[in-house]
């Protein structure tokens, strides 16, 4: 078994997206080496990794979202595991918040079904191996305040501003 990677260029920065055979994203996020995402993938789910120029529908939704589709990366499956049921729930409720209309943590958490475990919501955020795809760009702190994002804040602002304005206009 293998993981296919490949690199994207975005006005955010260089994605690094990692995939398995079936086209399941295992890891991404916003760093110009895609062996840097491999720590982060549940140990069961690693694999030595192969170049790619391009994933196919995962490059391709990548590319429709950087042009206006922000919807363009809800259809691609993501796998992630972890040790825990609520992270995993967590991690699917994230994909289901809309592009343009971020929510706090604590929102998050009662989205989760959760309310009083901010905490735990903020740790799915932090362990997130899948950014973009399951997007913890979209999570903010309770003053409206960026918060943390592991590919830095700009990245992060740029993000949030791309949906932003995609869905306002």
């Amino acid at each position: 078994m293998t993981i296919d990677s490949t690199t994207l260029n975005t006005p955010a920065g260089p994605l690094s997206v990692l995939a398995d055979a079936d086209s399941e994203v295992l890891a991404a996020g916003f760093t110009p080496d895609p062996a840097a995402l491999l720590p982060l993938i549940h140990p069961t789910l690693r694999a030595p990794l192969r170049q790619r120029t391009d994933l196919g529908p995962v490059s391709a939704a990548v590319r429709s979202y950087l042009d206006g589709d922000l919807t363009a990366i809800d259809a691609v499956p993501v796998r992630q595991r972890t040790g825990g049921e609520f992270m995993a729930h967590a991690w699917q409720v994230l994909r289901d918040v809309p592009p343009g209309t971020p929510v706090t943590y604590t929102g998050y958490a009662a989205l989760a079904g959760r309310p009083p475990a901010v905490r735990a919501a903020a740790a799915a955020c932090a362990r997130n191996a899948a950014a973009l795809f399951v997007p913890c760009h979209r999570v903010l702190r309770t003053d409206g305040s960026l918060g943390g994002y592991r590919w830095g804040l700009d990245v992060k602002k740029w993000l949030l501003g791309h949906e932003r304005r995609l869905t306002t206009s």
